[in-house]
C-alpha cells in the first residue's frame, strides 16, 4: 500500500517561495508508469491540479502556474518536492500530493494547510 505525507511550513509570507515535500511509503517514485503529483483547494474552491513529476523524472504543469513552480524529486529519500515562487494570498490552500497510476489518483496524502500572509 503506497502512503503519501506533505511537509513543510504553514505560514509563508507574501513573494517568498512557498516550499512542500511528499514523503512516499510502500513503492518507489521510480516505478514505472507512475507520475506524482501535487494538487491544491483553495478555501471555498475546488480541487486544483498543479502538476507532476513521473517516474522518468519528466514534469508537467498547469499553465496557469507554470511561470511559478518547480517541482523536484531526491530518489535517494523516495520524495518530490514543491517550489511555488512568489506567493500571493490567492495562493492560500490545502495542498495534497497523490500518485497517478493506471489511469486515476492511486493514493493521496493528508493535506497541509499553507496560509500566505504577513
Amino acid at each position: 500500500q503506497v502512503q503519501l505525507q506533505e511537509s513543510g511550513p504553514g505560514l509563508v509570507k507574501p513573494s517568498q517561495t512557498l516550499s512542500l515535500t511528499c514523503s512516499v511509503s510502500g513503492g518507489s517514485i521510480t516505478t514505472n508508469d507512475n507520475c506524482w503529483n501535487w494538487i491544491r483547494q483553495p478555501p471555498g474552491k475546488g480541487l486544483e491540479w498543479i502538476g507532476f513529476i513521473c517516474y522518468s523524472g519528466s514534469t508537467h504543469y498547469n499553465s496557469f502556474l507554470k511561470s511559478r513552480t518547480s517541482i523536484s524529486r531526491d530518489t535517494s529519500k523516495n520524495q518530490f518536492t514543491l517550489q511555488l515562487m512568489s506567493v500571493t494570498p490567492e495562493d492560500t490552500a490545502v495542498y495534497y500530493c497523490a500518485r497517478w497510476y493506471s489511469s486515476g489518483f492511486t493514493s493521496w496524502g493528508q493535506g497541509t494547510q499553507v496560509t500566505v500572509s504577513s
